[in-house]
């Protein structure tokens, strides 16, 4: 089932599902959802492995955000970075989240790379965006970029133990996977 606007409003009140939502957010949500912010950008570098066993992931440069103390980001046609968000989520144990790219992106010719968010997730989110497209895009720290969806899981359920959680962005050296 889908968790409508007046539900998660008691759960961000009650439990924190969300913080540091928008005040467009917590007044006035449109659908049953939220919209997040972009709040810092990465770049990467280097070379990624995915294992059996073990992975690792790219090296990330904080391109845009407070402590790089730059605003917006030209992505070009091809270039590739990673998001986080402004919000920082904590999933109970009986709730999914699914994320969505706004249709600003995609009518822009950019690519949000998202998913669902488990169980017991709790930290800011990353994304992959990229340009798919002929034109330069610009985009500015704070700007919706997505919008997530939140379900009740029903029945027993095994809440997130991944190793990303806490908003952790990229491996710094390779890793046993759990």
């Amino acid at each position: 089932m889908i968790l409508g606007a007046e539900e998660l409003l008691k759960r961000v009140k009650k439990h924190e599902l969300v913080k540091g939502l928008s005040r467009r957010e917590l007044v006035n949500p449109e659908g049953p959802g939220f919209d997040l912010r972009a709040g810092e950008i990465y770049s990467i570098s280097g070379r990624g492995f995915l294992g059996k066993k073990e992975r690792q992931t790219a090296k990330i440069k904080l391109e845009a955000g407070v402590k790089a103390r730059k605003k917006k980001i030209i992505i070009k046609p091809g270039d590739y970075y990673l998001i986080t968000t402004m919000e920082e989520i904590r999933m109970g144990d009986r709730t999914l989240g699914h994320i969505y790219p706004r249709s600003t992106l995609f009518r822009s010719g950019i690519q949000l790379l998202c998913g669902k968010v488990a169980p017991g997730y709790y930290g800011k989110l990353t994304f992959g965006i990229k340009n798919a497209g002929k034109v330069e895009f610009e985009l500015e720290l704070g700007a919706r970029v997505a919008y997530m969806i939140f379900f009740e899981v029903r029945g027993r359920s095994n809440a997130s133990r991944g190793q990303w959680r806490g908003g952790r962005i990229a491996a710094e050296k390779k890793e046993r996977q759990i």
